[in-house]
């Protein structure tokens, strides 16, 4: 008799289980990213110590472009960037879901004259919980 109340207790154990997940749908995460570089032909420059030794360098002027994005529902990790250089100038923009359901976009730029500077703006959702039934 204990056999059979354990097996009816595993079963209604298992279905209760498996309505809990039934309705869930796990997408595939997906992921892409894009690098396009743009470099000049490396030239030969000289340079001259302060005790007059000259050293041979190469120089390419730095141009660049890049981009990526993760898109992981089951996870909640959700991201985006573009980035794009060209000499000393970096301009650029990534997006990022932060766990409390906020997203946070900052744009920024880069140049030898001015520094680094970034605007930053986070954008608040709704988050609606997910309720489990427990049998």
């Amino acid at each position: 008799m204990h056999f059979k109340i354990f097996c009816v207790a595993a079963f209604i154990a298992v279905a209760a289980a498996q309505h809990g997940h039934k309705h869930e749908k796990h997408e595939p995460a997906q992921s892409s990213q894009h690098i396009t570089r743009h470099d000049g032909h490396p030239e030969e420059v000289v340079i001259t110590d302060k005790h007059g030794h000259k050293h041979v360098d190469y120089y390419a002027h730095p141009k660049y472009e890049f981009e990526y994005k993760v898109e992981d529902h089951h996870t909640g990790d959700i991201k985006t960037q573009h980035e794009q250089r060209d000499g000393d100038v970096v301009k650029g923009f990534y997006s990022l879901h932060e766990p409390d359901g906020s997203v946070r976009d900052v744009h920024y730029h880069s140049d030898k004259k001015t520094g680094f500077h970034a605007e930053v703006k986070h954008s608040t959702h709704h988050v609606v919980p997910k309720h489990h039934h427990h049998y």
